[in-house]
């Protein structure tokens, strides 16, 4: 599903934030990316969306080379990503339903498939009953539970997850990995960076740990191993 092969990135300013990575993820996995601020983790996660492309090596998700791919390529290598992220990134005057069908609307479905789609999806993340509300009429796990169902509405074939949990209380963010659980357990292979020490001890799947731009340990049911 995920290889990286002799993976290096620096960027402009000469800060070196991937320092020679090789890893494979397969399909169906879940993987947590740990490490200490300024490690590399959102850099190793970026690039496999192809937000940030390596300087040297070669990255291949799902078949496609991303070093190699034309930037003119990358949002239809991206319908097979979905990316939840921290700060949601949802749009604030589209209500629930409007913000999850926007993903399927820019891929020409139609609006029958459409609707039968996200009504799936949130009745997946429990929101079926808060469609027509806005972001801002929703609780912070309320709206990362429409970032999700976004992320999955296309089927995509794997999930990057960057610190999904980060601004959300304890009960919240048991409730959310709870969901990607569930996604997890359907098929889609799950690659999340977190700081969660007592989600990634508790809820046992591959860590990759990630320290000065290099993977420092690969363990199939690690622990965080930081302090929290």
């Amino acid at each position: 599903m995920i290889e990286m092969t002799d993976v290096y990135k620096t960027y402009s300013n000469g800060v070196v934030a991937i320092n020679g990575i090789n890893v494979k993820i397969k399909t169906g996995e879940f993987v947590y990316v740990v490490g200490p601020s300024g490690a590399g983790k959102s850099t190793f996660i970026k690039m496999m969306y192809r937000e940030e492309s390596p300087t040297n090596g070669n990255i291949i998700v799902d078949g496609v080379s991303l070093p190699k791919i034309r930037n003119t390529k990358v949002p239809l290598f991206r319908r097979n990503i979905g990316v939840v992220f921290q700060d949601f990134k949802l749009l604030p005057t589209l209500t629930v339903y409007e913000n999850v069908a926007f993903a399927m609307e820019v891929i020409e479905k139609t609006p029958e498939e459409i609707k039968k789609r996200v009504m799936e999806v949130l009745e997946l993340v429990g929101l079926k009953h808060k469609v027509r509300m806005l972001p801002t009429e929703l609780s912070g796990g309320e709206q990362q539970r429409v970032s999700i169902a976004r992320s999955i509405v296309n089927s995509p074939k794997v999930v990057i997850a960057d610190e999904p949990t980060g601004n959300l209380d304890p009960e919240t963010s048991w409730e959310i990995m709870n969901i990607f659980d569930e996604i997890n357990k359907s098929g889609t292979t799950i690659v999340m960076a977190t700081h969660n020490k007592d989600i990634v001890n508790n809820m046992k799947h591959r860590v990759i740990a990630i320290e000065s731009g290099k993977i420092a340990r690969d363990d199939l049911r690690g622990e965080y191993g930081y302090e929290a």
